[in-house]
């Protein structure tokens, strides 16, 4: 990873050949002056106020230590000298802090005001002892010079060390979060989608709902929801044009929140499966899937499959479906195609309307007589059939199935 330090020694940077005397001054205080600079920072930047306890406090306040050491050190040098500078080794530690401050959550914001605050009040601490041991004034302003060029050289580090590890994370979770995504879809156990949750930092929701739309479509619409929300778009399962198809697998809009889902995508052509417990969310999107393909390219709006479950059940075993079409319309095979169809059509208004003759005619755009000359051909045909709640129900369902073959044109079986 590059650091910004490697080949660095800027030449603002530069030794001041102090007294060894006062230099002695400032190496001795050093532990005081770390202990101001972080309670300086504790009480004036809010992200910091508990940053200081445990094995992380210690390490920031050590960090702070060899920095202010540093600086001494290359106050004590002299300006042509040529032994090795500590700059270097001062910027990778700021570097590597900068990661681990970005690891730990903290933002660049919060950093740098941290490097602000530290900055002063280790000056002010700085000053007082170089002051008192008799350092000229003029060199007291070059010293002031030095630190806080000093000061700038380990933030900018720190900056790109925090810079480059929320980079680093942000690559590294999407990849953990695209993982998870699949083993969802894929139905994978749920101890392996646990480990899987875990790597991605991702907490599991109560339910998770699958939303299936074109690609083409989906511009905008993650960023309104949760940033828990998934959304995978290569190699989608059942999908068989690559990157034609997006999912999102939204977070706990269950119950009365699917009318708010459903108002979201109310400009989108999404299908949007059932909500399922997060770890059963694959179910949510094969029921997208599969009301998918009798679906018009054509629609606007939004799809729920809650809409479509008769229609889903039906397709579930097309030969099944096929079958029972066959054996509950074979009374009328013996009549011509036209007839067959008039007749089947005005059986499944009659059943679904509980028999009210003047609805069914207006379902079908007929008299009411026709309706009823009709259904005297039935009873004929079906007789005492009719009266058996098991025949009825075959029937609307053989009336009602999606297009599976066969000899009739009822609407609806075609």
């Amino acid at each position: 990873m590059p650091r910004s330090s490697e080949g660095r020694d800027p030449g603002r940077v530069t030794g001041l050949d102090l007294d060894p005397r006062i230099v002695d001054a400032l190496q001795a205080s050093l532990p005081r002056y770390a202990e101001l600079t972080v309670s300086a920072v504790t009480v004036e930047v809010p992200s910091y106020t508990r940053a200081f306890r445990g094995r992380m406090g210690r390490n920031i306040e050590n960090a702070v230590r060899m920095a202010l050491g540093a600086l001494v050190q290359i106050a004590a040098r002299p300006a042509d000298s040529d032994q090795s500078s500590p700059l270097p080794a001062a910027l990778d530690a700021a570097y590597e802090l900068g990661r681990g401050e970005a690891r730990n959550g903290r933002s660049m914001d919060a950093l740098l005001a941290a490097y602000r605050v530290g900055a002063r009040a280790s000056w002010r601490a700085i000053a007082n002892t170089a002051v008192e041991g008799g350092l000229p004034a003029a060199t007291v302003a070059r010293f002031a010079e030095l630190a806080f060029a000093f000061i700038d050289e380990l933030s900018a580090a720190s900056s790109a060390g925090h810079a480059d590890e929320r980079a680093t994370t942000g690559r590294v979770r999407e990849h953990y979060l695209d993982q998870l995504g699949r083993h969802l879809l894929a139905g994978k156990p749920e101890e392996v989608l646990l480990a899987s949750a875990e790597r991605a930092n991702w907490q599991p929701p109560a339910t998770l709902t699958a939303v299936l739309l074109p690609l083409a479509q989906s511009r905008g619409l993650a960023s309104r929801f949760t940033q828990s929300a998934l959304q995978l778009t290569d190699d989608l399962p059942g999908i068989e044009a690559p990157g034609s198809h997006t999912v999102l697998l939204v977070p706990d809009m269950d119950g009365r929140k699917r009318a708010d889902l459903l108002a979201l995508l109310h400009d989108r052509p999404a299908i949007i499966g059932p909500a399922r417990p997060w770890a059963s969310v694959a179910a949510s999107y094969q029921r997208a899937l599969r009301t998918l393909d009798p679906l018009p390219a054509t629609r606007t709006g939004p799809t729920d499959t809650e809409d479509h479950l008769v229609e889903l059940i039906l397709a579930a075993d097309p030969e099944a479906t096929a079958d029972l079409r066959r054996r509950a319309l074979a009374p009328l095979d013996d009549l011509r195609g036209t007839t067959a169809d008039r007749l089947g059509e005005t059986l499944r208004a009659w059943l679904l309307r509980q028999g009210q003759r003047d609805t069914v005619a207006a379902d079908l755009f007929v008299h009411p007589q026709t309706v009823r000359y009709r259904m005297n051909q039935i009873r004929e045909i079906y007789g005492d059939a009719l009266a058996d709640p098991r025949v009825v129900l075959e029937l609307i369902l053989a009336l009602s199935a999606p297009g599976v073959g066969g000899t009739s044109g009822v609407p609806g079986a075609e």
